[in-house]
């Protein structure tokens, strides 16, 4: 239809874009003027309906409650940021998220201390959305409660985690009742015990440590054209297949992952578990989506943040960084330093 002018006493439209919800529509809000000519591209019929629909995903969003919470972005996109010290001051923590570039939010990230068997321990993940959001938002609910509720969280830390990843997994799948079915996510995990740091990851999310000022990456991404990644896929009856980039079935450019219904079979939830020790040469942890690995490497990331002491401030840093780089993604970045290795990075 034409543009058409039109005389509408007392009111004026104008667009309203929400780049905190997903997909968020471009909807038309009226405010009250005084008389005032205004051009329409949209019949009066369609600017109720899109009114309407405004007034839905306003009473969605009441719903949700705080929408910060859920998806780690402020309302209106800009990043968060924030941290803590645990109770026995062994170490501090920090994260910053943010949509960057992108128009909605699928990453989610999980920072919390607990006591459990009457030792205090730190749990932090990374999760990173595809094809939506609510897979990673599931992750991040039930991935470390399930966790720490295993009866053998403490005396048998890799079992725990194991089993804690297939249960969060199967529990969604059996939850999930929407018709995308190609929605998943990644997770990249550390748990802090006693003097162990076990990291755990799925799909392309990343750890990475700085031991004696050498950046050390302890986990592996999951990618479909991986030598014993397309053996164990084909050896499914699956295939890898070039489409952009190599794809599972030519569809999804990670090869484990939560969620991703119609491509289970193939891709897998079994995270690959690294265990280090926690010394004096040990200085901190980097937990990241590919937001920010796609345009930081290992060795700069970790060259970035030895020399600043505040996690969080590190977090803000590297987030800031990838999104002067040009990186197309969402970013997510959790640092914890541990402060037996703070002499080591002060003196390096």
């Amino acid at each position: 239809m034409a543009d058409q002018e039109v005389e509408e006493e007392g009111v004026e439209c104008r667009p309203i874009v929400n780049h905190a919800i997903t997909r968020a529509p471009v909807l038309c809000v009226c405010e009250l003027r005084g008389h005032s000519r205004i051009s329409l591209s949209l019949s009066l019929a369609l600017l109720r309906t899109f009114l309407s629909l405004s007034l839905s995903l306003s009473h969605r969003i009441e719903s949700m409650g705080h929408l910060s919470s859920i998806v780690g972005v402020h309302v209106d996109g800009s990043p968060v940021s924030g941290g803590g010290l645990s109770e026995n001051g062994k170490f501090s923590y920090g994260y910053a998220s943010s949509t960057g570039k992108r128009s909605s939010m699928e990453d989610f990230y999980e920072t919390r201390i607990a006591s459990v068997d009457n030792q205090l321990v730190g749990l932090f993940g990374v999760f990173d959305g595809h094809g939506g959001a609510r897979v990673a938002e599931y992750v991040k609910e039930h991935l470390i409660s399930n966790l720490i509720r295993h009866p053998h969280f403490i005396t048998d830390t890799r079992k725990a985690i194991v089993d804690a990843y297939k249960q969060t997994d199967q529990d969604f799948l059996a939850s999930d009742n929407s018709q995308n079915s190609n929605a998943g996510s990644t997770a990249s995990t550390a748990v802090l015990v006693g003097d162990r740091l076990v990291v755990a990851n799925v799909g392309d999310s990343r750890a990475v440590i700085c031991r004696g000022g050498d950046a050390i990456a302890v986990s592996r991404d999951h990618k479909p054209d991986q030598t014993d990644e397309r053996q164990r896929i084909e050896e499914a009856g699956g295939f890898v297949m070039w489409a952009g980039t190599w794809r599972v079935g030519g569809v999804l450019a990670v090869s484990r992952a939560f969620g991703d219904k119609l491509l289970k079979q193939y891709v897998v939830v079994d995270p690959e578990i690294r265990e280090e020790v926690i010394d004096n040469s040990l200085e901190f942890l980097i937990l990241a989506s590919d937001g920010l690995w796609d345009v930081v490497s290992n060795e700069e990331a970790v060259k970035m943040v030895r020399p600043v002491a505040n996690p969080e401030q590190a977090a803000k840093m590297l987030l800031e960084e990838a999104y002067k780089r040009e990186s197309s993604d969402n970013i997510t970045c959790v640092v914890v330093r541990f402060i037996s290795g703070q002499n080591s990075s002060n003196s390096g």
